[in-house]
């Protein structure tokens, strides 16, 4: 019985992470032994629980039908240890939160880190991610995005004021240039497109202004899925980036970049926190939510 619970864990952690070696460096054993503890279960059940191939690890039809059966079982154990540890007085547990890339660090991280320091013994993991994360499938605690458009089933919570958005270029690269003062006028610019992982497509940049709203899906040479990389190339002078403006404050104070068309960049959704309604919430998260909603982004 003993070695089934041990083995029963292991899979529900392979089906969920979609992956033998990411679920074997967490449970910290090789993935060769993961494997043959899988196959070892297969066995001895009669069935075949994971499909393999080179790229993917996906669950059955009988896979499935045991995840949706034993998963609730061992999500109560975990929280149920997790409560006993709230009673100690040394709560416990991992916190898993996919962000957005500029959000974690004025959203995210100060909460984080106040939560660490009242109770070191909580481990938090975020994933930045620009795709339309399903927290529920993914096993994510919860999620931060732009807006209030949610999912069936999910709770908001604004972490943070709204905030405008920035077009910005380096010096240089207005040296031979004019600047932009229009949405149209962006045709004759080189911008730094964003490539959004759900859908493949590039981001339309969001303009208004007298209650005019326009999008514009700008050209350029270089596409990029992390901002970190697009501010650099625009230091560079490669093109325009279209950015929360608390990301480029420095750059605009120190002028390695300098504002355009400001009077259309509009005032843009604030940063939400996500997390399903339904769920039995872990006391580390619910500790969180208590830091969020005491200590608000300002």
């Amino acid at each position: 019985m003993r070695d089934t619970v041990t083995d029963l864990v292991a899979f529900l952690r392979v089906a969920r992470e979609g992956s033998f070696t990411k679920a074997a460096a967490q449970l910290g054993i090789s993935q060769p032994a993961l494997s043959r503890t899988i196959r070892k279960l297969e066995t001895r059940l009669g069935v075949q629980l994971l499909t393999r191939s080179t790229r993917s690890v996906a669950p059955t039809e009988a896979g499935v039908r045991l995840m949706d059966t034993i998963g609730p079982h061992f999500d109560g154990i975990e929280a149920g240890l997790g409560e006993l540890g709230e009673l100690s007085g040394k709560p416990t547990g991992n916190l898993r939160i996919t962000s957005l890339e500029h959000a974690s660090p004025w959203a995210l991280a100060p909460a984080i880190s106040r939560l660490m320091a009242d109770y070191p013994d909580i481990t938090v993991e975020i994933s930045d991610n620009y795709a339309l994360v399903d927290i529920v499938a993914e096993r994510f605690d919860a999620g931060i995005r732009m807006g209030e458009q949610l999912a069936k089933d999910m709770i908001s919570l604004p972490v943070g004021p709204a905030f405008r958005m920035a077009l910005v270029g380096s010096p240089a690269y207005f040296d031979h240039r004019t600047k932009p003062l229009t949405p149209e006028d962006l045709t004759e610019h080189e911008c730094i497109d964003l490539r959004l992982p759900t859908s493949g497509g590039l981001w339309s940049w969001p303009f208004a202004k007298d209650g005019r709203e326009i999008k514009v899906r700008v050209d350029g040479h270089l596409v990029c899925n992390s901002l970190a990389l697009m501010l650099d190339f625009a230091r560079a002078g490669s093109g325009l980036v279209y950015v929360p403006e608390h990301v480029v404050t420095q750059d605009l104070a120190q002028g390695r970049l300098l504002r355009v068309m400001e009077d259309w960049c509009a005032t843009a959704l604030a940063y939400h926190l996500y997390y399903p309604s339904r769920r039995q919430h872990k006391p580390a998260f619910r500790l969180l939510l208590e830091i969020l909603r005491r200590e608000p982004v300002r």
